[in-house]
């Protein structure tokens, strides 16, 4: 299958979860959670699905185990919106930090900068 073709199946897998994730699940213990991406193996058969969530950490444990426990019906979900697909793929849930890591960068910049503005770095004068 042409990576082009597998593209656009996990772009629609993407989309699909996305909506379905935000507005037909309705386990309590799922918060704000976004699809960030979706790769799909060249036969179709797996599909890893990465997910950002919002909130702290025991939110973030109790929205993965939400999508988690509701993993075969968003894979019906999947199904039955992708209908002409042969095989629809087994989802993999992976919890996605980038999102966390990148934040935690940014702040940890300002953070720098903000000492540099009130402790200047001493230049050797030559």
């Amino acid at each position: 299958m042409s990576k082009q073709r597998l593209q656009q199946v996990a772009d629609t897998i993407q989309q699909i979860l996305g909506t379905v994730i935000q507005n037909e699940i309705k386990d309590p213990r799922v918060g704000f959670a976004t699809v960030t991406g979706v790769q799909v193996t060249p036969d179709l058969q797996r599909a890893t699905v990465r997910i950002s969530i919002m909130g702290d950490a025991a939110e973030q444990t109790a929205t993965m185990e939400g999508l988690l426990r509701a993993r075969s019906f968003l894979r019906r979900r999947v199904a039955e919106e992708m209908s002409h697909m042969r095989f629809v793929p087994e989802l993999r849930l992976v919890h996605d930090t980038s999102l966390a890591y990148t934040t935690r960068i940014e702040e940890v910049l300002r953070e720098v900068e903000q000492e540099r503005r009130v402790n200047p770095p001493k230049l050797d004068e030559e």
